[in-house]
This record gives structure tokens, sequence and C-alpha cells, in this order.
């Protein structure tokens, strides 16, 4: 760690606290992840999902890991540093996101997961907190302490992501999701970045799939079995609802905006678009 000095405490999280640092060869500012519990060996630091994950992803939109250093027992993450997130950036804006703006954004992001996806993982916390940003123009997915391979064998648990992006499959309690999430995650985040509030703002996970019946309606239990199975194994019981139109909550929006957001937030996953295939939608291509 030599190597680094240290500006300032940038954050802390459940695993691990970020500061802001320089490199000292270069010059240029890095942020250093400080994971909290001890690694005795590399052995146990490389079999971390992070590591695994990160080494493998070189993509402009996705956040990079310059380097792994372990240092009397203690992990270090050295990233490039971003100014600040998605979420901060929507936080401070007093108007709107003019329409370019948002497909910038969205294109971004969806270019970085179709890469993480291709390479055999998902992200499984996608939120605006963890898309790095420099201002609109730049975005980066980062923090891959929960991704995991997509080959990796169900059941995985269902504590994932914060409740808000949560995909109805993880709110019922399916131990067998992939990475259709994580395309359930972006249909949010597009709502929120063309209305800077979040689309369902749930108390509860219960509440959130409510909140999520109140805008999508009911889903038929033709439409999604697996939902129904699943609701009935939690005893969750179906509240009856109409269906919201997007276009009159999200009014800022283009007919083709509202479309792929309307096929990423399907009740089934298997019938969201992939990320390589939702950056061949009509949004994208004027």
């Amino acid at each position: 760690m030599n190597r680094y000095t240290t500006i300032r405490q940038l954050g802390d999280g459940t695993y691990g606290s970020v500061i802001l640092g320089r490199s000292l060869e270069s010059g240029e500012l890095v942020a250093i992840k400080k994971m909290k519990r001890k690694f005795y060996s590399w052995e146990e630091c490389m079999n971390l999902r992070e590591v695994k994950s990160l080494k493998k992803l070189n993509h402009a939109n996705v956040i990079k890991l310059k380097e792994v250093i372990r240092e009397n027992d203690h992990l270090y993450f050295i990233f490039e540093y971003m100014k600040e997130n998605l979420y901060q950036l929507m936080k401070d804006r007093t108007r709107l996101f003019p329409e370019s703006a948002v497909r910038n954004i969205m294109f971004q992001i969806l270019q970085g997961l179709a890469f993480i996806h291709k390479h055999g993982f998902f992200h499984r916390d996608m939120k605006p907190e963890n898309l790095l940003c420099m201002g609109p123009e730049l975005v980066k997915i980062a923090d891959f302490g929960l991704a995991r391979e997509i080959r990796s064998r169900p059941p995985y648990t269902d504590y994932v992501s914060t409740r808000w992006y949560r995909a109805p499959e993880v709110l019922l309690r399916s131990t067998s999701y992939s990475s259709p999430i994580d395309q359930w995650a972006v249909g949010c985040i597009m709502a929120e970045l063309y209305t800077l509030r979040p689309l369902f703002p749930g108390s509860s996970e219960v509440d959130t799939i409510f909140k999520i019946c109140q805008v999508l309606g009911t889903p038929k239990k033709n439409d999604w079995p697996e939902g129904y199975q699943l609701a009935s194994a939690m005893n969750f019981r179906w509240p009856q609802c109409v269906p919201s139109n997007l276009k009159t909550l999200i009014p800022n929006a283009s007919p083709e905006a509202i479309h792929l957001m309307t096929d990423l937030l399907q009740w089934d996953p298997k019938k969201r678009p992939a990320s390589a295939q939702a950056l061949r939608y009509s949004y994208f291509h004027d």
C-alpha cells in the first residue's frame, strides 16, 4: 500500500470502507476498498466473487479493478476513481433529464451489463448507488460484491439488492433466479431516470409487490405460472389491481422508451429482453 497516499474516506459499507487515494507513481486518483474481514491466504482472497469477476471484466462501462493487495491480513481493492454515483446525480438535479441524457445513460448501463452477462456473471445488486458516473456522460457498473457466476448452481439466497429494484421472483423468494433480475432492475432505474423518483418504493417486500401490482396490474395465472407457485408457497395473496398506464406515470418518456420499459418490467423473467437484445430496440436507433 506504500505506493498510494490516502486522501479521505468516501464511504463505509457492510463489507468494507472506501477511501480516496492517489497513486504515487502515476498521480492518478483511485478508490481503495478495504475489506472488513481479515484474509489469511491469497487463495482465500481469490475465491471472493468480486476478485474473480472483476479481474476478468474489462469494459468501458464496468469499473476497472486495477489491483488487489493483501497486506497484514488486510485485503485492499484498488479501483479507478469516479466522482459520484447515479443516485447522487439524480438527487442533485432540479429539473428532469432530457430524454437524450436518459438514453445515453441507459445505453451505457445496458452495454456494461451485456458484457458482464456475456462473461457468465450476473450482478444481483443493480441500483443507482452501484452505478458510478462522471456526470451523465460516463456511467460504469460497480460493486460486484454480490455478483456470481450464472453457471453456479441455485439455490441462491433470496436476500439481494435494495428492495425497490428487486425483481418479483426474488420478492416472492425464488431461489433459482438468474440474469433477468438485472434486467428488471434496469427497467426500474430507467423509469427513475425519467421521473427522478423510484418506481416501486415499497416499505417491505410485500408492500413492494403491492406497488408493482398497482403499476403493472396483477399478473394472470397463465402469464406467470411460476409466480403463482412462489406466491402460494409463501401464502401470499395477490391483490386485485388493474394496470396503470406507464405513459401516464412517465409522461416525459417517448413511446419507444415506454416500449422498452414495459418489456424490461415483465412479471415473467423469461419474457424480459436480455441486455444485448434491449440494445437493439428502436429506442436506441432513431
